[in-house]
């Protein structure tokens, strides 16, 4: 029981490590992470490369696809050049499992150590959420280490090795898992982290790539789930990630073990094949839709039509999923104030009519028109005080 909690010890340590990074990351670069995914996306493979980029500092695919949807929702890039850019950010998740799996153990006491002298020191500034970043990068690598040796005495324990055999011998089985985890952690690179550390003594590899499709497909469905409540545009991104993905779950297996019989001639460490699998799964869907975006674009306007003219009387831009993002919470709360604005003018325009033809029908449109105008400017301002308690 206590190598048990040991190990779901580490592996919250990992999730919150990740979470670490990602929110300093955002913080001291939002506004320029905005403005590379904004202008980057002049034709799919700027798109994918921006994308790429981003999620490597990031660390983390749903949160690239927030502020991606964001900015559909806000109608300032295509959809087709969005799902490019998601292609590359799962891309950009993966090339950071692979450097994480490399032997970093000496960086992590460095890295707490400077990170929490820089956060204690500087707090509230930038210089202050840099060390943030680095606090989390120290325990994700520390977290690893801890992983491994807890891993490595639940091994001999008779009923975690019946249930690992009851993984190895189905592959839905082990998708099922791993998208359950990555959903429950909110975090795919930590679940293929933690899979690839399993890889070296307690599962076989076969199980861990089928733990890494998993993984993927569960990062999909976690940002449509993160999404659900937004506009249908902000949706549409993330329902284009995830068929990505469920479709390249679907060739995956057809083509894994053709994969593993050719790279097991350069590579025989089973934690360096499965995030080589990873990566080398996000890199085949890429290659595979990148020249599909178009069509899959079509296909999810077709499922999921968005609506031509917002509704009058309700917030339309304060996306919740952007809180996490100081600057882009403010853009979303300054466009819904410009909405605040229309129905004002929409009021005024009202007011001659009635005052000219005496119109008492619309008169009382107006009257409730002003009732939206309160709305709208309570839920302005209960959204920034959200944002101030992030």
């Amino acid at each position: 029981m206590k190598h048990l909690l040991n190990l779901l010890a580490a592996i919250a340590l990992l999730v919150w490590g990740t979470y670490l990074v990602r929110t300093g990351v955002l913080r001291v670069f939002g506004s320029n992470l905005r403005q590379i995914l904004s202008i980057s996306t002049s034709n799919r493979f700027s798109a994918f490369l921006s994308g790429w980029g981003v999620t490597a500092l990031v660390q983390s695919s749903t949160a690239t696809a927030l502020i991606i949807s964001a900015f559909v929702g806000r109608n300032l890039i295509s959809l087709s050049a969005a799902l490019a850019v998601m292609l590359g950010a799962d891309a950009g998740s993966a090339t950071m499992a692979v450097v994480f799996s490399l032997d970093l153990s000496w960086l992590s006491p460095l890295c707490i150590f400077a990170g929490v002298t820089l956060f204690l020191a500087r707090q509230g500034t930038q210089v202050g959420d840099v060390g943030r970043v680095l606090i989390g990068l120290g325990l994700m690598l520390l977290a690893l280490q801890l992983i491994a040796q807890a891993t490595h005495v639940l091994t001999g324990n008779p009923a975690v090795q019946l249930m690992l055999e009851s993984l190895s011998s189905d592959l839905m089985l082990e998708i099922l898992v791993g998208a359950t985890l990555a959903i429950v952690s909110y975090s795919s690179l930590a679940v293929v982290l933690l899979t690839a550390t399993l890889a070296l003594n307690v599962v076989g590899i076969e199980v861990a790539m089928g733990l890494v499709l998993g993984a993927n497909l569960g990062s999909g469905i976690l940002a449509v789930i993160t999404t659900a409540g937004a506009s249908r545009h902000t949706r549409q991104v993330p329902l284009g990630n995830l068929l990505f993905k469920l479709l390249g779950v679907l060739i995956a297996p057809m083509l894994m073990h053709l994969w593993l019989a050719t790279a097991r001639r350069w590579v025989q460490d089973p934690a360096a094949l499965t995030v080589l699998f990873h990566l080398s799964f996000n890199l085949m869907v890429g290659l595979i839709f990148i020249g599909l975006t178009g069509p899959i674009a079509r296909v999810v306007e077709m499922i999921l039509p968005a609506s031509r003219q917002s509704p009058l009387h309700r917030p339309n831009h304060l996306d919740p999923s952007a809180l996490a993002t100081p600057s882009l919470a403010i853009s979303c709360a300054a466009r819904e104030a410009l909405h605040q604005a229309d129905v004002v003018e929409t009021m005024l325009r009202g007011v001659i009519t009635v005052i000219r033809n005496n119109d008492q029908q619309l008169s009382q449109e107006l009257r409730k028109l002003d009732d939206t105008v309160d709305d709208l400017y309570s839920a302005i301002k209960y959204y920034l005080t959200k944002l101030s308690r992030e």
